[in-house]
């Protein structure tokens, strides 16, 4: 072969495996890979070094932008009216340890805050992450402080009892104006204790008896961020919520259904069980069911559902995975399958052994495994296509993978130190993001926006990168089947679809019969007014067929 030919026959490989080009040589930053398999949609991140948050389409170019006045910590979320939900440094000096923010502020499409909030003072800190609730309310992680001598008095180890002690706390805020907020619902882990040190304090107990109670004692440290969560995520079916805690390598789900009376006691709620944790996974050390070798997460991040395909009902994190039993460390999106039924409840697990699953549902890693490691932040999110899309935190780099786990799209942050950097500069240190969130082009959000694309933020590019818009919207199987609809202004749920008269039968999540009728309209409207909050569960059918459907009443 001749070296022109040759080198014709390596420009076409180029020009075949990666559709992204500059000067016919692959991009260093931006969009560095994508196909038509990729999730069709809009990628939203916000740099940790940057006071800007950006809105990018597949092949990088900016859809939109919003400046605020200092740096994330961490989350950002654009929500069904377009506007932008972003958490922001406060910067209180009390409150030191890594994720620390404060500040959470609401901007519209065009950039205008509307909402700026503070839950930053001397006694507790808003940190890492916020969710926005269907009400229009928004659950904080938060520290709160405890002197030494309460922590001493609560049972903690007196070797290992820092000046200030900081449990976590989760706070449901309703905003009420442009600066202002009230508190509607807590839960605090401090009043969810248990301790095997101290027979003479309070919270006395056997650890491995109260899978449902926190050890005060673990882990044997003296760090004043004990817990140290750092993702939050609301099931708006189940009403539960799960959170991270990277400090001892474990997800909790606690009931959301509960009044804050009730999320402080050990009864009450769609659960019975109050505040109580729901479940717990990662690391069983943690309530004195196993060893070191029963671990699997070791400082995770982003624990959430997921909403649609085949595991919808599963819960993903992303296992950053530093120092691992093998002596190595490395990354992976792991899912499981908790034991949850129907009504939100979790099968208890055997006596002296760990909750369920045995081990993980799924679970990506590089290859060589050594290939994919992200020892902070990062996050990962199934798609409605059934691909996952992964955030390597430390490097911004984002990448899509299919369900053969093959990388279709593939992203580098450009921003480091605040500013964007020039297309060829080598990936490098710097381009730290906390997460990044695909929404799909028919994302309310974008309804009668003006989604031209803009510029790349990268500096000095010609790379070129085709769109691919083939429709991503996933049809519905079962489109034809019943319907819940729910209309919680007017305290109503509809039930569509009916094609013959059929009885309908009504659940709360303790079996209780709330409602019965005979339906025999295409369109059955049943009034909710005087139903607790909650999962309530309906069947609808006759003789021949029963469907059963889940439903949230606010």
């Amino acid at each position: 072969m001749t070296r022109i030919a040759l080198l014709l026959c390596l420009a076409f490989l180029v020009l075949t495996v990666n559709p992204c080009l500059l000067h016919g040589q692959a991009p260093t930053m931006g969009t560095l890979l994508n196909t038509a398999d990729s999730f069709d949609g809009y990628t939203l991140f916000a740099p940790v070094s940057s006071t800007r948050t950006y809105l990018i389409d597949n092949c990088g170019q900016v859809v939109n932008e919003w400046q605020s006045n200092d740096r994330p910590a961490l989350s950002a979320y654009l929500l069904e009216d377009g506007s932008l939900l972003r958490t922001q440094q406060a910067n209180n000096a009390g409150f030191n340890s890594g994720g620390s923010g404060g500040k959470i502020q609401r901007f519209s499409w065009d950039g205008t805050l509307v909402w700026d909030f503070d839950l930053s003072n001397q006694n507790e800190c808003q940190h890492h992450d916020v969710e926005y609730l269907p009400n229009g309310n928004i659950l904080m992680i938060a520290w709160e402080k405890r002197t030494s001598a309460e922590a001493i008095a609560a049972g903690r180890n007196t070797d290992f009892v820092p000046p200030t002690l900081w449990p976590e706390k989760i706070v449901e805020i309703a905003p009420t104006g442009l600066t202002t907020g009230d508190v509607v619902w807590e839960w605090r882990a401090w009043d969810h204790l248990i301790q095997d040190f101290d027979p003479a304090k309070a919270n006395y107990g056997v650890v491995a008896d109260h899978p449902e109670l926190i050890d005060i004692n673990y882990p044997e440290s003296a760090t004043s961020d004990w817990l140290h969560a750092n993702s939050i995520d609301h099931n708006a079916e189940l009403d539960q919520i799960v959170i991270s805690l990277r400090s001892i390598d474990e997800i909790w789900v606690i009931d959301h259904s509960t009044t804050t009376a009730e999320a402080a006691s050990h009864t009450g709620g769609n659960s019975g069980k109050g505040g109580d944790l729901l479940y717990r996974w990662g690391n069983p050390q943690t309530y004195g069911r196993g060893d070191d070798q029963a671990r699997v997460f070791y400082g995770q991040h982003d624990a959430r559902w997921i909403t649609d395909g085949p595991d919808a009902g599963k819960l993903m994190i992303f296992n950053n995975g530093q120092n691992r039993p093998s002596g190595l460390s490395y990354s992976s999106v792991d899912v499981i399958a908790p034991p949850v039924d129907a009504f939100g409840q979790y099968t208890a697990p055997v006596a002296g052994e760990p909750f369920l699953p045995a081990g993980l549902d799924w679970t990506y890693e590089g290859t060589p495994n050594t290939s994919f490691f992200a020892v902070r932040v990062s996050g990962a999110e199934r798609l409605p296509n059934n691909n996952t899309l992964i955030c390597n935190g430390p490097a911004g780099r984002f990448f899509e993978i299919n369900d053969q786990k093959e990388v279709v799209w593939e992203y580098q942050s450009p921003i480091a130190a605040a500013l964007p950097v020039e297309q060829g500069t080598p990936a490098g240190t710097g381009h730290n993001v906390f997460r990044c969130t695909r929404y799909a082009p028919d994302f309310a959000a974008f309804e009668g926006r003006d989604l031209t694309p803009g510029d790349v933020i990268e500096l000095n590019s010609t790379a070129t990168c085709e769109l691919f818009t083939t429709p991503t919207s996933i049809a519905d199987p079962d489109a034809n089947a019943v319907q819940l609809v729910s209309d919680h202004g007017n305290n109503t749920i509809s039930i569509r679809n009916i094609r013959e008269r059929c009885h309908v039968e009504v659940f709360d999540l303790f079996g209780r019969v709330v409602a019965q009728t005979v339906a025999s309209t295409d369109v059955h409207t049943l009034s909710t007014a005087g139903w607790p909050a909650g999962i309530y569960l309906f069947r609808v059918g006759n003789a021949d067929r029963v469907t059963s459907k889940k439903a949230f009443v606010n």
